[in-house]
């Protein structure tokens, strides 16, 4: 299964980008990520079918890292070919684009910026795919 991250905005050379780099290279998914201008820009098309759209969302679903890397296996084993992760920019998501998506997730009710955004996602496809090996990295209770 790929994972695909459409994000809007450069990362550039911040802290920010290194965490990024840091938990991307952990991952045992085959991973890509498209930068796309804060504002226009097309979102690629899906490369595999079956594929997935998920959405970071102030209004989505608030998952646990548990329920989050069950989500993945599940679409593993279901023979997904690509999860695409959109991250909007400080406006967000449009209502065509959040009601075309599989899924929307927040990280919480707070509102976090978007390069954040994205690290803490890479840190938790990092746990997902750590859970999922059954690698120590996580420690549940």
């Amino acid at each position: 299964m790929k994972i695909h991250l459409i994000v809007r905005g450069k990362i550039g050379r911040s802290p920010e980008g290194e965490l990024v780099d840091r938990y991307v290279k952990r991952i045992s998914w085959p991973l890509k990520i498209t930068e796309l201008p804060d504002v226009g820009g097309t979102v690629p098309p899906p490369s595999a079918t079956p594929s997935r759209d998920v959405l970071l969302d102030e209004r989505g679903r608030q998952l646990s890292s548990e329920q989050f890397a069950e989500l993945m296996g599940k679409w593993q084993d279901e023979g997904v070919r690509e999860v695409r992760f959109l991250i909007g920019a400080a406006d967000g998501h449009g209502d065509a684009l959040r009601a075309e998506a599989d899924l929307l997730i927040a990280f919480g009710a707070m509102t976090w910026p978007h390069m954040m955004a994205r690290a803490m996602l890479a840190e938790q496809l990092w746990r997902a795919s750590s859970i999922l090996a059954g690698h120590p990295y996580h420690r549940s209770g």
